[in-house]
C-alpha cells in the first residue's frame, strides 16, 4: 500500500482498470476532501452533498472499468468536471420539479398573446435566428460560451454560475458581457440578422 500512495495518478488509474482495487483506495483517499468540499461549497446541503459525492465516485468506477478514461494527467479535473456535471443536473431537475402547471396559475391563457401561434413567416424567422445564435455560440471562447449557456439555456442565476465556475460574480458577468458583444460582431461581419422584430 505505501508503494502505491507514491504513484501518479494515472499508474493508479490503470492498476485499478486491471483489478487492483487497492490502487482505488488510494485515489479515492487522494482526493476525496477537496471533492466533497467543492460539491459542499456549491450546493450547501450536507445531505445533497453526499449524495452528489457517492454519485461522482460510481461515476468514476464505472467508466474506469469500462475503459472509457482517457484523460491522462488530468484525473482530479476530470472527477472535479464529473461532480460540476452532477451538480448543475441536480439543479436542472430542482427547477423541472418547481415548476408550476397551469392548474396552479388563475390567468386567462386563450388572451395572452405571448401564448399565440405565430405566422409561418413569424415560425420561418425565429427558428434561423435561433439557428444563427446556435453557430455563434459555437465560435466563442469556451469560459463565455459556459458562462452564455448557464445563464439562458440552464436559467441559472449569476451567483449560482459563479459558485459552479469557481469565479467572481463579475468575472461571470465579464464573461457574459464579453460573450454577448463577440456574439453582435460576429453576426455584423457575417451580416447576420438577431432580431425577431
Amino acid at each position: 500500500m505505501s508503494t502505491l500512495k507514491s504513484m501518479a495518478d494515472e499508474q493508479l488509474v490503470s492498476l485499478y482498470a486491471k483489478g487492483e482495487n487497492a490502487a482505488f483506495d488510494v485515489l479515492l483517499n487522494r482526493y476525496k476532501s477537496s471533492i466533497h468540499s467543492y460539491i459542499y461549497y456549491i450546493v450547501r446541503n450536507r445531505d445533497l452533498t453526499e449524495d452528489i459525492f457517492q454519485e461522482t465516485f460510481v461515476k468514476v468506477i464505472m467508466t474506469i472499468k469500462q475503459g472509457r478514461y482517457t484523460e491522462n494527467g488530468k484525473f482530479k479535473a476530470w472527477i472535479t468536471r464529473i461532480a460540476h456535471n452532477l451538480i448543475i443536473d441536480n439543479f436542472r431537475q430542482e427547477r423541472s420539479e418547481n415548476t408550476l402547471s397551469n392548474d396552479e396559475v388563475e390567468v386567462d391563457l386563450f388572451n395572452n398573446i405571448k401564448l399565440c401561434d405565430g405566422t409561418v413567416e413569424d415560425n420561418l424567422v425565429r427558428h434561423q435566428v435561433l439557428s444563427d445564435v446556435k453557430k455563434l455560440i459555437k465560435h466563442l471562447p469556451e469560459n463565455q460560451r459556459e458562462v452564455l449557456e448557464m445563464r439562458y439555456y440552464q436559467d441559472l442565476s449569476f451567483k449560482e454560475i459563479a459558485d459552479m465556475t469557481g469565479v467572481s460574480i463579475n468575472t461571470a458577468l465579464g464573461r457574459m458581457r464579453y460573450a454577448i458583444l463577440n456574439m453582435r460582431r460576429m453576426a455584423e461581419e457575417n451580416k447576420m440578422e438577431l432580431s425577431l422584430a
